[in-house]
């Protein structure tokens, strides 16, 4: 391709055009590559609909190139969520098997001349641009998605989270939950299976982190009568016990690599054998993991098994600390003290106080604050900055 005039507009009047990739193939991604490979074009890659979202969030594309075959979420739905949050960023699917975009058989590099002229004609034209770190004005207004049992909160970051746990769980796909403690992981698994098709069947939670690692197995598979000394009868296992609903493995960063290997050939083959058994048993269990811990940081020091974590990291949703959606904060506290001391409300002071507070506790900790606070204001109907002890 030529680096000079491009449909009527010169490329160095152009300044480089993010184009991001989408496909969980990274032989096809490779391949775009090579055939967008252009000085002014700026290209990056993702590997799911989830991560490509997040591309987008951070800025720099103007144009997506997409495998309508993601892993996590249904081709339209990730058009209507691109649409509604980067209204000015194109999005073109690409067939998975040819490369070539679906555009009749147009290749990649034969498109690449008009949607330069389409981007450069709407910066000129002053339209949106698609390509701010973050900003609140991508993203939904307050208050226009519905938010999610137990959870409060109107900020940006919140309506983001809402929107992505309410497609995510229309389907069977296995979601990762990452956060700091206290950000409500266990609130959105809860509300992933609630919001599913399988809320009528149980919803099974397993802390991997407060069982003793001789038992965990033993909890997650089940054993036979007399497979080890105390075995008085079989049992079967949580797996099995969430046939047909969901399994919900809390602080799987924790869980042990003896361990590991055996949760992923369940993910892979949908079956589990109990201890001392010889019967593969099949389930039907949908799996939400979620960890306060950088999987990648375990993988790399060998703590944390590479092939699991690709095989939970599905679908990833990371909940944000509390200290980036502050504007969350009189909300919640709100919604706090309505329970502990109804009637009750903060001064002033006390507000502006909790509102510049760091809370690494996040929203455990907001909650743990009121509550102490609401019994220290006793009889008073307002809570005074005296009454907020960290």
């Amino acid at each position: 391709m030529s680096a000079g005039v491009l449909s009527g507009v010169r490329a160095e009047d152009v300044s480089s055009i993010g184009v991001l990739l989408v496909s969980p193939n990274s032989r096809l991604r490779t391949d775009l590559q090579e055939k967008l490979r252009f000085s002014r074009w700026s290209l990056s890659e993702a590997g799911t609909g989830a991560e490509a979202i997040e591309c987008l969030q951070d800025g720099g594309s103007e144009v997506v190139l997409v495998d309508p075959m993601l892993p996590d979420l249904q081709i339209d739905d990730f058009r209507a969520l691109v649409r509604e949050q980067f209204p000015a960023v194109q999005v073109i699917s690409v067939n998975p098997q040819t490369g070539m975009l679906v555009l009749g058989t147009v290749s990649p590099t034969g498109v690449a001349a008009q949607l330069t002229d389409d981007v450069y004609k709407s910066r000129q034209l002053g339209c949106p641009s698609p390509t701010p770190a973050r900003p609140a004005a991508v993203c939904p207004s307050p208050g226009t998605i519905p938010g999610i049992r137990g959870m409060v909160g109107d900020s940006a970051t919140m309506q983001r989270v809402y929107k992505t746990v309410r497609m995510v769980a229309k389907r069977n796909t296995t979601v990762l939950v990452t956060g700091e403690s206290g950000t409500g992981k266990d609130l959105v698994a809860s509300a992933i299976h609630l919001m599913s098709e399988r809320h009528k069947q149980p919803l099974i939670v397993i802390n991997c982190a407060a069982i003793p690692e001789p038992l965990l197995e033993a909890e997650l598979f089940g054993y036979t009568k007399g497979s080890f000394t105390g075995a008085v009868q079989s049992r079967i296992g949580r797996i099995h016990a969430a046939h047909g609903g969901t399994l919900f493995l809390d602080e799987i960063g924790d869980m042990p690599l003896t361990i590991q290997s055996k949760i992923l050939r369940f993910l892979e083959q949908g079956e589990v054998q109990r201890i001392g058994g010889n019967d593969n048993l099949k389930v039907d269990v949908r799996v939400v993991a979620a960890t306060n811990a950088n999987l990648q940081d375990l993988v790399r020091q060998k703590l944390f098994r590479e092939d699991l974590y690709y095989r939970l990291n599905i679908f990833p949703i990371d909940l944000p600390p509390l200290r980036e959606r502050r504007g969350d904060v009189r909300t919640l506290s709100e919604f706090f003290l309505d329970r502990f001391a109804s009637g009750k409300v903060l001064s002033a002071d006390a507000s502006s106080l909790l509102e510049q507070h760091e809370w690494r506790g996040n929203v455990r900790e907001l909650r743990n604050v009121l509550e102490r606070a609401s019994i220290l204001a006793e009889e008073s109907s307002e809570i005074l900055a005296e009454h907020i002890l960290f």
